[in-house]
């Protein structure tokens, strides 16, 4: 839910705060040592930690907020107790946390924790003898000290080193020492005023520890707090008194961004804007994210500002940004979360075992440092975004890269120069003089990137006019100090500017939204089926670079969440207030620029509403709503609320317990129509939803892929361990199900999914960031319950072992599964010269990847080794070999991992399997430059005999990537191997010889290419003579290809898109000598193939580019329009003797030698049919006079191809129809006789002009047109 959440349930009053909480040693049960914050014994006692309790709360307990005491006692003081002696710095440190309930919603709490000398003598003694035991097993262990510790260094801190190191701050003489120990004082409120809160707790905290008793007793404030003290309604402010001096706290309205009550700039100063950008595109894209830091606040102000900017979206999955030291098991858990790990300042990152990486954000926030993980895209616009925010930062004084010397690793020298400037506390920088601060960040890079890109917007940032002029003009008179205001009129300009990315990205988001056809109860019970949003017409309208981050963005949770809750709220009442918000700018968005032309750039449009957002803001501060009881005195006994100096007291629980009998203050302080907006307000802010059954809906519907959304903080006991993982490995099968459904139908439609079969084939973003997300699920599957770490990559490691393994095993005897031949290939009956089929290994995959000097990381490697699996089809094989090896498996993993829950890893393959019914390329695709071996085979005819052949064969193979050159093959060698860069899907192949020696003539049935890698094997039939004086004289031919499906023997099925639906009609070319010999078609027949080949062409060019299969198929494969077009001139041919054959291109030739005649004698008919023949003519001397050895009907492909390309086609059709030559050569009834016929034929090959035909390289080799 979002960071700032709403008030409480119906029957909440609108109280500010529920509880008031002290936590700290209980000197009944003395030092307990707490072993689930680890590193214990090895640490001085003083450097231990021991239990807390909570020692009291008041009131005992609300109805609509039951105290959870193990929650509150682990996150008040997440470390357990402290100890420190006089000689350590003892500042009482703040910090807030969060709880999060079971049905996902929160309460906040806010604790200070401070030291307080220690009374008791037992517990001081105990201490005593901690270290008496200590240095007596450290002199066992070590060797005996040099020097008396009084002389010891007192710097660093005694890790075990050497006795000597001992400081004397580190140790404990309870003759000599005062001995401290933290305590702290803690405020659970239902809404988030952080620094309210803050404010209350240092004040209680002044109180005890001045010189003077303050005005009152403690309980008079604590009383005013709990139960006189109401929340803000929304959209006003309220003032309310504290110890010294009065609070302000205000809420924004309904139709403003959410409560949101952290230092946005203490996130910017301690991250910089650049990794502020990217741990953003991190949690949207809801990668695993672990902050680390020193100070429990700023992990908690580094969460809640990351998920309060992704509005109008909300974190779904685990969100604990305090982890307390006894839920460290929970990093393994295998889904997304957003964590806060504690670092005690001395262990550098490397000495943290984290059990997955593959896909982790890791963000050490004290060190101004982030680790991303691999293949992060790129926030759309980021270099625009990161300009506007940096201009904001800019104006008020910090520096876009972050203020280093937040940070505890930065020189004190940098620190120093850019602290005098930026410290000054008056405005933000030095008085009005532009940013002198940014002089001194002129040498940083990211300044740089900005600079020049200022430049070409032509801003220039020297002259930045800072904005402090908007609320300058001091008419309004600002109740908060100057410096707080400044906090909350940053905070709204970044978050305005975040929230303007998502309204200008997402504008026109409810087109896309499906709204279901069915009531809403059986939407939910079908939820997971459902699709909710039409994703690929919104990206198909997305400018192309922000395609990479939107093609993720639309498969996250938050998303899914976002779109349901857009589908459940239909009326503007129901309506979560969040989407709300959002929509209202939407439509102002849309108001302002009528959106269609627009939409398809990527403009970058800059934030407008920051002005009266911050106006809002402050007319609340200027004129206070509203203000609350004062503290007075409390009907106490005498001598009750003394308290001794420095001391927090214990306070009288009788007065504390409970309110005041009848609730009158609400009535009285707050007019009745803001009673009933509030109890409205409440009832939509969902923070507690038991009578909301809308919510309860959503919320399961959301439960799709996360069971989990916060671990449960109480003391965790191995079975509550195991119940957790129990239902992760629940959640992980469920996700899996889902993804393989998801892309499945992705690839072949919806329903051919359900009727199990369908037209295969879509690429491009869509597929990767599918199987991207794929990889992920792998990864998080494979380091479920992991025993050991090695590498990023869990299943790479998991890989390596069983490679070793199975070394280890060859060496001792052979093994069978090292390679298992496809049963179908064995199965082959005929004769027919075939290659000897690949074998299946998982071990081959493994050294393929490891062969690819590209992929540098382990990530890398698993994850090409998963998308080569996917497209050969052995993703489930594979794994299941892997995962046969149990003993490994064993010795890799945990007892409750997923990978040893056998019914799952079961049902997972099973899920697996269902890759196999697609193609996928998605390893060809993507490792576009690797050196691949092809394997190439020659099948000359059997009947003729090709062994006298006496020429030079040479072959050239192309692919949609590119194309090998020139191969010489060596002579009556007809299998070769060779390798060459990734060709992509091959399309053609060329085949030639040099006519030299005796018995220069071949004829060859087909060629025959297999990638060694992926093992795709394509055909390109021919069947024709290569020879000058055979067939039509040709030496040279170019064969079209198609990939061979695995399954069946030479299927001639085509697995490329689009389909090439085979009417029985459609003919086979068959292995022929002659050409004549062909079956004839009629003239209906002929029409039909014209129509499918141009429609072929046509369907396309309608498909997304990225989607598109080869082009060369369908002009010359064997329902092309070539051939179409071949059967149109060779329809009533007239066939002269019976030994001649004349080819087409014979006809078309003396169709050439007429019209250039008739250009010499002059008679021309019209200027249009002049170009016309000229073109033709032009055309026809070009295709006869290139070097290239091609034949007849080669020549005849070429023409065709070419009058596609420049849409001449047509023309030509009308100029041959009335062709003197054509009444000669063809008899009465041919087709291009019949004028009607001609004409329609004209009609269709017109369709093709608005299309942008390019044609491969091998089709026109040599032809310069």
């Amino acid at each position: 839910m979002s960071g700032g959440g709403g008030g409480g349930g119906s029957s909440a009053p609108g109280r500010f705060a529920d509880y008031f909480v002290i936590c700290g040693l209980d000197t009944e049960t003395g030092l307990e040592p707490d072993e689930l914050s680890g590193e214990n014994f090895e640490q001085t006692p003083l450097r231990r930690t021991f239990k807390s309790k909570v020692l009291a709360r008041y009131p005992e307990n609300v109805e609509w907020n039951p105290f959870d005491q193990d929650a509150v006692g682990m996150l008040c003081m997440p470390k357990g107790l402290a100890f420190k002696t006089q000689a350590d710095s003892r500042e009482p440190q703040f910090h807030s946390f969060i709880i999060t309930r079971e049905d996902g919603s929160r309460t906040f709490g806010f604790s200070l924790t401070f030291f307080e000398e220690v009374t008791s003598k037992q517990i001081c003694s105990a201490m005593q003898t901690l270290y008496h035991m200590h240095n007596a097993e450290y002199d066992v262990l070590h060797a005996p000290p040099t020097n008396d510790r009084e002389s010891c260094s007192s710097t660093g801190d005694c890790n075990g080193t050497s006795v000597s190191k001992l400081q004397r701050f580190n140790s404990y003489d309870i003759s000599r020492d005062t001995l401290y120990v933290s305590k702290c004082i803690c405020l659970i409120t239902p809404m988030s005023f952080m620094k309210a809160c803050k404010k209350v707790l240092e004040q209680l905290h002044q109180a005890v520890t001045s010189p003077q008793p303050p005005p009152l007793p403690l309980e008079s404030y604590i009383y005013n707090i709990l139960y006189e003290v109401p929340l803000p309604p929304a959209g006003r402010s309220l003032k309310f008194s504290g110890v010294y001096g009065p609070i302000i706290c205000q809420r924004p309205s309904t139709n403003e961004l959410p409560l949101f009550d952290f230092p946005v700039k203490e996130v910017f100063e301690l991250l910089g804007v650049e990794n502020v950008v990217q741990l953003f595109t991190c949690a949207l894209l809801e990668f695993q994210i672990l902050l680390y830091s020193q100070h429990y606040q700023r992990l908690m102000t580094v969460a809640e500002t990351i998920t309060a900017l992704m509005f109008p979206f909300q974190w779904q999955h685990v969100y604990v940004p305090i982890l307390p030291a006894s839920l460290l098991h929970f990093l393994d858990a295998p889904v997304p979360y957003l964590m806060g790990l504690h670092s005690n300042g001395l262990d550098d990152r490397s000495k943290l075992e984290l059990p997955q990486e593959a896909n982790l954000c890791f963000v050490d926030v004290d060190n101004h440092f982030i680790e991303l993980p691999e293949d992060l895209p790129q926030f759309p616009n980021k270099l625009e975004f990161v300009q506007e925010i940096s201009e904001i930062l800019m104006a008020f004084g910090i520096p876009p890269e972050g203020n280093l010397h937040c940070s505890e690793s930065a020189s004190k020298m940098k620190s120093l120069r850019v602290c005098d400037i930026v410290s000054d506390k008056r405005n933000g920088n030095i008085a009005g003089s532009p940013l002198n601060s940014y002089e001194l960040l002129k040498e940083n890079e990211t300044i740089a990137r900005l600079q020049a890109l200022v430049k070409r917007t032509g801003v220039s940032l020297e002259k930045l006019e800072v904005r402090e002029e908007t609320s300058s003009k001091k008419d309004l008179k600002i109740q908060c100090d100057e410096e707080e205001f400044k906090i909350y009129q940053l905070n709204i300009q970044i978050r305005e500017i975040f929230a303007n990315r998502f309204t200008q990205m997402f504008a026109d988001y409810e087109v896309f939204v499906i709204q279901p056809s069915q009531d809403k109860e059986s939407w939910f019970t079908n939820r997971e089926q459902m699709q909710n949003f039409d994703k690929a017409s919104f990206l198909s309208d997305q400018p192309e670079p922000y395609l990479p981050f939107l093609s993720r963005f639309l498969e996250t949770q938050m998303f899914a969440s976002f779109i349901d809750n857009k589908i459940m709220c239909h009326d503007e009442d129901d309506k979560d207030p969040i989407l709300r918000v959002f929509d209202s700018r939407v439509d102002k968005i849309r108001l302002l620029n009528v959106r269609t032309p627009t939409l398809r750039t990527s403009m970058y449009q800059k934030c407008t509403t920051i002005d009266e957002a911050e106006k809002a803001i402050e007319l609340r501060l200027a004129k206070i709503d509203h203000t609350a009881v004062h503290p007075h005195l409390l009907d106490m006994k005498i001598g009750q609320g003394k308290y001794e100096l420095g001391f927090f007291p214990k306070l009288q629980s009788d007065v504390l317990s409970t309110g005041p009998a009848s609730n009158k203050w609400t009535k009285r302080n707050a007019p009745a129509q803001w009673r009933r907006k509030d109890r409205q307000k409440q009832h939509t802010e969902h923070l507690r939803l038991d009578n909301d059954q809308r919510e309860k809906y959503i919320q399961e519907a959301r439960n799709l892929g996360s069971t989990i959304r916060q671990p449960k903080l109480s003391n965790l006991s191995p079975s509550v361990i195991a119940q957790t993982n129990c239902k992760f490995v629940e959640g992980l099968l469920k996700e899996c199900r889902n993804k393989t459904k998801r892309m499945l139908v992705e690839k072949m439609g919806r329903e051919a999914v359900e009727l199990g079969h369908g037209e295969v084939n879509i690429t491009g973003v869509e597929e990767n960031t599918l199987i991207a997300s794929l990889c992920d699920l792998l990864e998080r599957i494979w380091s479920h319950g992991l025993q050991v770490k090695q590498g990023k990559s869990a299943l790479w490691s998991h890989l390596l072992h069983y490679l070793e393994n199975r070394q280890k095993k060859t060496t001792s005897g052979s093994f069978s599964s090292s390679g298992i031949l496809l049963d179908s290939e064995r199965r082959k009956s005929d004769a027919s010269p075939a290659m000897s089929p690949l074998r299946i290994s998982l071990i081959q995959d493994m050294r393929h990847i490891q062969n690819i000097s590209e992929i540098k990381t382990d990530v890398g490697k698993a994850r090409a080794w998963v998308r080569l699996s996917m497209e050969k089809k052995l993703l489930s094989r594979h794994l299941k070999q892997l995962l046969s090896d149990h003993e490994l498996t064993k010795k890799l993993y945990k007892r409750y991992a997923f990978l040893r829950c056998d019914d799952e890893k079961e049902q997972f393959l099973y899920h697996l399997l269902s890759f196999n019914a697609v193609d996928y390329f998605c390893f060809t695709n993507v490792f576009t430059t690797i050196l691949i071996p092809y394997h190439i085979l020659i099948v000359p005819s059997k009947k003729l005999g090709g062994s006298m052949f006496t020429a030079n064969p040479w072959i050239c193979i192309s692919g949609e990537l590119g194309e090998t050159g020139v191969l010489q093959i060596p002579r009556n060698i007809l299998e070769m191997t060779f390798e060459c860069q990734n060709l992509g899907k091959l399309t053609t192949v060329q085949i030639g010889h040099d006519n030299s020696g005796l018995y220069a003539k071949w004829l060859v049935e087909y060629v025959m290419v297999r990638n060694e890698i992926t093992g795709h094997t394509y055909k390109f039939p021919c069947g024709r003579w290569l020879g000058k004086g055979m067939d039509d004289g040709s030496l040279e031919r170019i064969l079209v290809g198609e990939l061979l499906t695995s399954h069946t023997e030479v299927d001639e099925r085509q697995c490329r898109t689009p389909p090439l639906q085979q009417s029985p009609s459609m003919i086979r070319r068959l292995v022929a000598i002659s050409p004549n010999n062909k079956p004839k078609l009629n003239t209906g027949q002929i029409q039909e193939a014209i129509g499918e080949a141009v429609n072929g062409i046509v369907k396309h060019f309608h498909k997304p580019e990225k989607e598109r299969g080869s082009l060369t198929l369908l002009l010359c494969g064997e329902s092309g329009l070539v051939s179409a077009l071949e059967q149109v001139f060779q329809h009533g041919f007239k066939s002269p003797r019976l030994f001649k054959n004349v080819f087409i291109w014979d006809f078309l030739e003396k169709a050439q030698t007429y019209y250039e005649t008739l250009e010499q004698n002059e008679m021309v008919p019209e200027e249009n049919w002049q170009t016309r023949a000229r073109n033709f003519c032009r055309f026809i001397t070009a295709i006869n006079s290139t070097p290239r050895n091609i034949g007849k009907d080669g020549k005849f492909q070429m023409l065709v191809c070419l009058g596609a390309r420049d849409h001449l086609l047509h023309h030509w059709i009308a100029l041959l129809a009335d062709c003197p030559i054509t009444a000669q050569m063809y008899e009465d009834v041919a087709l291009i006789k019949d004028h009607t016929l001609v004409n329609s034929l004209i009609r269709v090959l017109q369709t093709l002009q608005e299309f942008n035909i390019t044609l491969e390289a091998s089709l026109v080799k040599g032809i310069d047109i």
